[in-house]
């Protein structure tokens, strides 16, 4: 079969090269076209657009790039219509994924399907209308989605959680002493503190420099930037105020199992965290200061911003953000994991229950089955 997916950016680039991988192996004929990334472009077949052309955020760095956005929508419209596959599986990314999809639904009429579930949950809950007229199945990730939906009258499939494959992956492979992973990167030998500043050149601009001045209030410790996939030096440079502190690319979970804790934005990197059982700081810039946390309480249909404590049920990790979000409260926050053994304990025993409700590995292969048996 033709497999036509489209991910705008660098976490559906990974979870897309996944199940790509297992759509292989269940349909021994199928062939691939996207909007991607390097990942799924090593899995292989035709990639029409790098993902790098399309990851803005925000109103305004959308509203700049409206014109090269709107070209590439086109493109993709041309890239569908001419290809006529015979599934359009779009992963996140629900401005541009869910234009694509009424397009394909009502001009094309090719079954469309949906790997990741965009996060309505938090805000924009009217978007389930887009579901039901334009998608025809939806694979969550996230197990409390499935109840969501069931409440919107929208049936889903929960097929488990793809980081819990990336994580356990990697795990079986061989492991390389702490030492030898210093050694191999240029590092001290001090206990390490992973700086996750999000993998948008616009997180790591407002977020970096906050994480780092609150790194260094640690000098026993050794401060690491685990560097975003699709960035690259010149993203980190100018906002890291001249310091040279170590930038890891294509590391992140070998800085992840070395770490003695983490500061972390929010996203999937709070959960691939708390898989490794890394204490870790959820710290997030939001512009507004209080106003930001007001909106959020009042606005927003969830409890919390991270996955973690989104999973959970209750927090586990701290979420520092808004007006939060200062050197002194990460300070604070740093400090009771780290001297504080009981305080520390309690966080893992979070991250024990965290992964033991999102269930075994298996999302993509479980996700590419249903998917090739369904249109066969």
């Amino acid at each position: 079969m033709n497999y036509f997916l489209i991910a705008g950016e660098a976490s559906g680039d990974l979870h897309a090269s996944n199940l790509m991988k297992e759509l292989q192996r269940c349909d021994k004929k199928a062939e691939f076209h996207f909007l991607g990334g390097d990942l799924m472009q090593a899995v292989g077949g035709n990639l029409l657009i790098h993902y790098r052309k399309m990851a803005y955020m925000g109103v305004i760095p959308v509203l700049l790039h409206l014109r090269a956005l709107l070209r590439i929508m086109r493109t993709c419209h041309k890239a569908i219509r001419d290809i006529h596959p015979d599934v359009v599986i779009l992963v996140d990314y629900p401005g541009f994924n869910l234009k694509i999809a009424k397009y394909v639904k009502t001009k094309l009429h090719i079954p469309v399907y949906y790997y990741i579930s965009p996060k309505i949950w938090a805000w924009k809950k009217y978007r389930i209308r887009s579901f039901r007229r334009y998608v025809d199945r939806m694979f969550c990730i996230l197990p409390f989605e499935k109840e969501f939906y069931k409440n919107l009258n929208y049936s889903v499939d929960y097929v488990g959680n793809p980081s819990v494959d990336a994580v356990a992956a990697f795990r079986e492979q061989p492991q390389v002493a702490k030492e030898v992973f210093c050694q191999d990167n240029g590092l001290d030998q001090k206990p390490l503190i992973a700086l996750l500043a999000g993998s948008r050149r616009q997180e790591v601009k407002d977020n970096l420099p906050v994480m780092i001045a609150a790194a260094e209030a640690f000098p026993a410790y050794q401060c690491v930037i685990a560097g975003g996939p699709g960035l690259n030096m010149d993203d980190y440079l100018p906002v890291m105020g001249g310091k040279k502190i170590p930038v890891l690319f294509g590391q992140t979970y070998s800085l992840l199992s070395h770490s003695e804790m983490a500061l972390v934005t929010s996203g999937t990197a709070t959960l691939e965290t708390a898989l490794f059982r890394v204490p870790q700081v959820v710290c997030y810039y939001f512009g507004g200061g209080k106003l930001a946390n007001f909106i959020f309480r009042h606005f927003f249909h969830v409890p919390y911003i991270s996955l973690v404590n989104l999973i959970a049920g209750r927090q586990v990790v701290a979420e520092l953000f808004g007006a939060n979000f200062t050197v002194k409260q990460i300070v604070g926050e740093m400090s009771h994991l780290l001297e504080q053994p009981a305080y520390r304990e309690a966080m893992l025993k979070g991250y024990d229950e965290t992964a033991a409700i999102l269930g075994q590995p298996g999302a993509s292969q479980r996700a590419a089955w249903l998917i090739v048996e369904s249109l066969r």
